[in-house]
Order: C-alpha cells, then structure tokens, then sequence
C-alpha cells in the first residue's frame, strides 16, 4: 500500500511544477546563504586563530560552505527539472535521471541537518582549543622579541580590551607566569633579584596584570600591581571590594561569543533544511504522478503520487534484500571438498558422433 498517496490532475500537476521550480530558485539562494554562513564563520574563527589551538574547530564552517555550493548545484537542476515536468514530451527525458536525483537530494538535505546539529555539538571541541590556545599565548605573552612569538602581546592586549576579559580562566592566571619581559627587569635592584630566586625556575612572578585588564569604567584607578597586598593601597580589600580589573576570563568571554554565532547559524540551517525537505517531498509526488501518467496512456488523466510505492517497513525489507543479493552476487564458494565449478565437468558426448555424409553425386 502507498504512503500518503494523493490523486493529481493535469492541471494539478502543472500547477506543482511550476511552484517546485519557483521553490528550486529560492533554494538557490538558501544555498548561497548556507555559503555565506559558513564563510563568516571560518573568518570570524581566523581572526582569533593565535589564541586557538589547532583542532577540528573549522570542521563546521567547512560543512557549512560545502553544503552551500551542492545546495546551488543540486537546485539548480532541480528548477531544469521541475521546468521541464510541465511538459509530458520532456519529462520522458528525465524520467530515468529523477530517482537517483531524488535520492541525492536526500542525502544531500540530510547533510544539511547533520551540519545544523554540528553547530549545537562543537561547544565542547571550542572550549578545549581556546583552553590551548589562550594558556599558550599568555604563556609567551612577554616574548616580544622572539620571531613567531612577538605579535602575541598586542593581539592577548587587544583580546582583553575587546573583550572585556582578563587572563585565561580569570585575573589569577597571570600571577603563575613570567609576564613581564626581562629587558624591562632591573637586575640590579635587590628587590627583583630576590624574587627571581625564591620562585620556582627562576621567574618573575607578581600578583600584577597586563595594563588591558583594567577596567576603565571603574571610578577608581586601575590597581594592577599587589592586587592581594591590601596595605598596598589605600582603603583596599581584594577579598570584599570589587576589583577595577576585568574578572571574566578571556576562554568564556569568546566561547560566549561563538555560541551565540553557531546556535544563529545552526537555527537558520535547521529552516533551510525543513524548506529543502519540503521541496524534496514535492518533487517526489511530481516525479511518481508523472510516471504513473506515462503507464496509463493518458496524458490528459488523473495519475497518483506517493511518497513511497510500499510501506515503510516493505521497502526496507527490500532495500535490505537488494544490499544481501549484491554482497552475494561477489561471493565465491571456498568451501571445502568442493570442486571447482569450471574445472573437472563431465563431457556428456565425449565419444565419437557418427555423421552420415551425403552422396555426392556424380557428374
């Protein structure tokens, strides 16, 4: 029995081939859109590329982009299609080429999904390279003079400021690193020398941060150095007084950022999917009503069309029997005992066939 089988009339079925190939253009589009998407995604992901670790974070963006440029391909022969299908002469050649399209678009709007549920999934994957990468550009924040390294300065100062965050996890994360470049290090003055040798390998450790975690919309002036050191500093306490340094660390500050570009980027895939769904689904009732035209005669009648000829579970037993009948068709028997089929046949007119010649008569 056919699933959710509808009767079309000729005027019906020129009708859906018309709007089908309206739908197909503006599928065109949702395809350009799924491109644009996804190349807005891979540049804002390049433009923080120093503070990432490499990792499959460009896997979604990449999905997007290509998906988009099928999307423009595969529509755009879908609209030829459609447009032809008004016509029963052309549709006699598409008729053999409109169910592996069919099947194509499939998977191809199955991909589309499998990209919108990426955008939702890859939170976790973003954390861990920004986890990396932050730790690793504040560790090397002071190695301003080493090739490869001297630019990660301006771009963690620009990170903080932009982002109104401090440090990788916190403010804290820069009292465990050397931040500050020995060049700017008196070494002759006791203070710093002893610093060096009571912390661990040598460093220069401060409870002080960069200049960029400062809070500029604090009344107070920024406290950047002895932030713990409460006689330091005039009517201060770190642990009850808000400090004027940024407190949100940098990793949450942009996986806040990102996640709300992937779940806009991933709702909006999640529509383009459902409207290429529904043009799938209408091609098909085009594709079945014009073929069941064709085995009628009448070009003029009514025909039928359906989603699927069977049920669901008929045609996946089917499937299911096509798959086995070609995994055996390859299959050669090694079982043992058994002879070779080509070899060792037993010639049933092996002996001599006697012929009668005919006479040949004289002249």
């Amino acid at each position: 029995m056919a699933v959710l089988k509808v009767k079309f009339t000729k005027t019906k079925r020129d009708k859906l081939a018309q709007i089908l190939w309206i739908l197909n253009w503006v599928s065109v589009v949702s395809g350009i859109i799924l491109f644009s998407l996804g190349l807005f995604l891979k540049i804002e992901i390049k433009k923080r590329n120093e503070v990432m670790a490499k990792g499959d974070v460009n896997s979604v963006p990449n999905m997007l982009i290509s998906v988009g440029v099928i999307a423009c391909i595969i529509n755009f022969l879908g609209g030829k299609i459609c447009y032809d299908c008004s016509d029963t002469n052309k549709f006699s050649r598409w008729k053999l080429v409109m169910l592996p399209y069919i099947v194509c678009t499939f998977c191809f709007t199955f991909c589309i999904l499998v990209g919108a549920l990426m955008c939702y999934t890859m939170r976790n994957e973003l954390e861990e390279s920004l986890y990396l990468g932050l730790r690793d550009a504040i560790k090397f924040y002071k190695d301003t003079d080493i090739p490869g390294r001297c630019f990660l300065k301006r771009t963690v100062d620009m990170l903080q400021i932009g982002f109104q965050c401090c440090g990788n996890n916190g403010f804290r994360d820069w009292f465990e690193i050397q931040w500050v470049s020995h060049r700017y290090l008196n070494m002759a003055s006791k203070e710093v020398l002893d610093r060096l040798k009571s912390n661990v390998d040598g460093k220069f450790l401060v409870d002080g941060v960069p200049f960029s975690c400062c809070n500029p919309s604090s009344p107070r002036p920024c406290i950047q150095y002895q932030l713990t050191n409460n006689s330091a500093h005039y009517n201060y306490d770190f642990l009850t007084e808000e400090l004027n340094i940024w407190v949100r660390g940098c990793r949450e500050a942009l996986l806040e950022y990102y996640t709300v570009i992937m779940r806009s980027i991933g709702a909006t895939a999640l529509l383009i999917w459902l409207f290429e769904l529904s043009v799938l689904i209408g091609v098909r009732y085009l594709q079945t009503a014009m073929k069941n035209v064709l085995l009628l005669g009448d070009l003029e009648g009514e025909s039928d069309g359906w989603l699927l000829e069977n049920s669901f579970v008929e045609t996946a037993k089917y499937n299911i029997n096509i798959i086995k009948n070609l995994g055996k068709a390859n299959q050669i028997s090694t079982v043992s005992g058994m002879n070779n089929p080509n070899i060792d046949v037993q010639n049933t007119n092996c002996g001599k066939t006697n012929v009668t010649t005919k006479s040949i008569p004289a002249a």
